[in-house]
């Protein structure tokens, strides 16, 4: 880092040309309205500079405004400025380059200042604020050969920018244009090559509206585009009239009518032909001659049906990319895809695929790529894996895949060493978990859930130090888990509803960057061992129904990644630690793991293959998210799968259905970023915090079947984003409040609190504080009479119930029928000592 105190430092490079102090900070700087040493200074950038507020960043420039007449071109960067800057930078009148990308810039472009730059050619003041729409004077810029105003708040039409005919590269993306569907605005401009105009509103026309442009694109990407119309559209019409276009991205828009072939047959030179999200309907005909330019051909996501040609691979010899899923293709899959020796991803996903996957396909060593996932695809799967060769990331999730993985003789294979991801869930394979797989040495993804492998997990995992992602859910895995298995780079983890048990001893202690485990549904038993806050990057801990107990562990407390934290349904006991307040609960992107794709950059125009390679390498990194990571969490009263933006901002504790005992801490009213609090079904005692009040993000408060006494505070009217609240089977008094959610709640809320009052009970509270109109006598008799009610229905129809016990274990209709009615009868019963007793050791059940 340099360290400047004025320009005047500079005066003795009297022939310097060009000046780049990106990066620095220029902190106590002086600025001099002169510097006579820097006349021939050409180009300047100053690049994420970091200025004292005292001395914004464009008083610096403005400081090279008197002598600086042949500057060039200014580069500012990731420097954040304000919009003023745009009125006093048109005293650079030799200026050709101005880049203003990423710098805060907030409001509308002024009207004067940088529009007195008609040597302008380049023009960059994209990802920042700026709003409203084009002002008139960008028709002064006609020496302007690129321009780039995308991902802004620009709304309005595009007239101003109907006389800048040099134009050569435009992009208006992710803005709020009306843009007419035909381009007439910029039909006139005979030089233009690139056009990007995603993200954009386009507006219809006259169906006889057609105009012949003066352009001939090599480069358009009009994806995500909104209509004012719900029907599909027609592709635009100047499309037709194109015949020098290297790629095409018409992407995830509403366009209709056979998939458009005449692009490649006008096209000759077209590369890349990207029609995902569309409504083409129809078989896919092909061409008669081939074409060897094309090299990614995407059409996913329509509605394209029939077989797969079998001309495809002599049509594009060149093929590198191929991406055909979400339609509904039928048949087999062409062999003479094997053939390809440039293709290195292939994605014939949820189609209606049958027969056996090509041997010979995954044999490629220029494959890199394979995904056939949800298709009617079936064999054996094993030979598949095996004969991999080059071959990274494999997904045959969702098909009819069976037999033994272990039911093989994998001696005459030679194991592949390229494989890091290996999707078989969702199929019907069965028998143990093989041994072999502990020989991938590279595999970094495995997701064998929902099938039908048994067996225990095999010591052999303990040699995948690549591991990052493991799902054998839904499965019938026994016996413990390796106490060596715990891979440095592991993230995720499910394990859930098999029937693994034993205690939670070693394994996972060293896998610091585990961000999910999913136990739920297991025999696990023993305690949540102290270890467990070694593992600092924890966000989603999930240890429902197991066989747990002991204290939950404060060691807890001290994992501030926690956002979900389940371990309901199991035996744990003692006091609810206090130290649970202290969780901040963030919302965190690792839980999904899905990466950071940074969109291109719209710079340096002349390297189009950059641009192209930019854009492509979103749908390369596809390949990253197609195993996709969700995590099950009740709440709500139901339960729900979350995935995607939705699990990083879900929060949430459920404890329930354990054996809690003491006061709920008034701590956990720290949780302010919670969404979901479960503490039902416990033992607690004592009031509900008032402290609840703070929790402004909470959805679901559950605390009923517990012995909460007291009443219910009213500052929880407060909360505003309550939509289920439950404080049912308590013995809480007092009247219910009815402001705000409140009034929303309906009864089953609060049954069970006799001593609760209030219209939503149907109960009114008297004013000399009585909490119901009907009288003690009254309340009295009606206990007695369904106490004796009970005890004479439970003494006359005992010998019955040993009958008949065998039947209700056997068949599980009845036996639901059965507990529902006689737990509405202890229910009644819950102030007498045989309901008492009956409700706590026979009846009281955790849904």
């Amino acid at each position: 880092m340099v360290n400047f105190q004025s320009f005047k430092d500079l005066d003795a490079f009297t022939n310097l040309q060009k000046l780049d102090m990106s990066g620095n900070q220029l902190r106590g700087f002086v600025v001099h309205k002169e510097n006579k040493g820097l006349k021939k200074l050409k180009v300047l950038r100053l690049q994420s500079i970091v200025t004292d507020d005292s001395i914004p960043l464009e008083n610096l420039v403005e400081a090279f405004s008197s002598e600086l007449s042949n500057l060039e071109e200014i580069n500012l960067d990731y420097s954040r400025l304000n919009i003023n800057i745009l009125q006093s930078i048109g005293v650079f009148t030799s200026l050709q380059t101005l880049s203003l990308y990423r710098c805060a810039l907030i409001g509308s472009l002024p009207d004067h200042g940088w529009c007195d730059l008609r040597n302008l050619e380049v023009l960059d003041v994209s990802w920042n604020a700026l709003e409203g729409m084009l002002p008139h004077c960008f028709s002064n810029l006609t020496s302007l050969r690129e321009l780039d105003i995308s991902n802004n708040r620009f709304s309005g039409n595009l007239t101003p920018l109907a006389s800048l005919t040099s134009l050569r590269a435009i992009s208006l993306s992710s803005n709020h244009f009306q843009i007419p569907i035909s381009f007439v605005p910029l039909a006139n401009f005979p030089n233009l090559e690139v056009l990007l105009a995603d993200e954009n509103k386009l507006e219809m026309e006259p169906s006889f509206h057609t105009l012949v442009p003066k352009f001939q694109l090599k480069f358009i990407s009009l994806s995500k585009c909104r209509t004012s119309q719900q029907l599909s559209l027609e592709l635009p019409t100047f499309l037709y009239y194109q015949n020098d276009l290297r790629f095409v991205d018409l992407s995830q828009n509403k366009f209709s009518g056979t998939v458009p072939f005449w692009l490649l047959e006008n096209n000759t030179k077209l590369e890349d032909l990207i029609l995902k999200g569309n409504s083409f309907t129809g078989p896919l005909t092909l061409l008669s001659t081939p074409n060897s330019n094309v090299s990614s051909i995407d059409m996913s996501d329509n509605k394209i049906q029939g077989p797969l040609p079998t001309n495809i691979c002599s049509t594009f010899p060149h093929l590198e990319q191929l991406f055909l899923s979400k339609n509904a293709f039928q048949g087999n899959i062409p062999p003479c895809l094997s053939a390809m020796k440039n293709l290195s991803m292939l994605d014939l996903s949820n189609n209606q695929l049958a027969g056996k996957v090509p041997q010979e396909l995954v044999r490629k060593s220029s494959l890199f790529l394979l995904r056939l996932s949800n298709n009617n695809l079936n064999g054996n799967v094993v030979p598949v894996i095996l004969n991999a060769n080059g071959l990274q990331k494999l997904y045959l999730d969702g098909n009819n895949f069976s037999g033994e993985m272990t039911n093989f003789d994998v001696s005459t294979f030679q194991f592949p060493t390229s494989l890091t991801d290996i999707d078989l869930s969702n199929n019907r394979l069965h028998g143990k978990l093989p041994r072999w797989i502990g020989n991938m040495s590279l595999l970094e993804r495995l997701d064998l859930s929902n099938n039908g492998v048994e067996g225990s997990i095999p010591v052999e995992f303990c040699n995948l130090n690549n591991f990052k992602f493991l799902d054998l859910s839904e499965n019938n895995l026994s016996g413990s888990i390796p106490s060596c298995f715990n891979p440095p780079n592991l993230e995720y983890v499910h394990l859930h509803n098999n029937r693994l048990g034993g205690p939670l001893s070693l394994a996972f202690n060293k896998s610091t960057s585990l961000v999910t485990l999913d136990l739920r549904g297991n025999n696990f038993t023993g305690g949540i061992p102290k270890w467990i806050d070694t593992l600092s990057s924890l966000s989603v801990l999930l240890l429902k129904a197991n066989h747990l107990q002991g204290r939950i562990p404060v060691q807890l407390c001290t994992l501030y990644s926690l956002s979900i934290i389940d371990l309901s349904q199991n035996r744990f006991s003692g006091p609810i630690p206090s130290c649970l307040g202290n969780l901040t609960l963030p919302m965190n992107k690792d839980k999904t793991m899905t990466p950071d794709l940074m969109s291109p950059t719209f710079s340096e125009l002349d390297e189009l293959k950059l641009l192209k390679t930019g854009i492509l390498f979103e749908h390369m990194m596809h390949s990253y998210s197609y195993m996709k990571e969700s995590v099950e969490f009740t709440t709500k009263s139901g339960s729900y799968s979350y995935g995607g933006d939705i699990l990083e901002y879900m929060s949430g504790i459920d404890l329930s259905c354990n054996e809690l005992t003491g006061q709920i801490p008034l701590e956990l009213g720290n949780l302010h970023e919670i969404h979901s609090l479960n503490l039902s079904h416990n033992k607690l005692v004592g009031v509900i915090p008032s402290s609840f009040s703070k929790l402004k993000q909470i959805e679901s408060l559950d605390l009923s079947y517990n012995n909460l006494s007291g009443e219910i505070p009213n500052q929880l009217v407060e909360l505003n984003s309550l939509g289920v609240f439950s404080v049912a089977h308590n013995n809480l008094s007092g009247s219910i409040p009815e402001q705000n959610q409140f009034g929303t709640f309906i009864e089953s809320s609060y049954e069970g609190n006799p001593f609760l009052c209030g219209p939503m009970l149907h109960i009114s509270c008297s004013k000399t504080g009585s909490t119901s109109t009907i009288s003690d006598d009254e309340r009295e008799d009606s206990f007695l009479d369904t106490y004796v009610f009970c005890v004479s229905f439970l003494a006359s129809y005992v010998v019955m119930l040993l009958t008949i016990v065998v039947i209700l274990y056997i068949n599980p209709h009845w036996r639901g029928v059965w507990f529902s009615f006689v737990g509405k009868c202890i229910s009644s019963c819950r102030y007498s000592t045989v309901g008492n007793l009956l409700g706590y050791y026979i009846f009281r059940r955790c849904v």
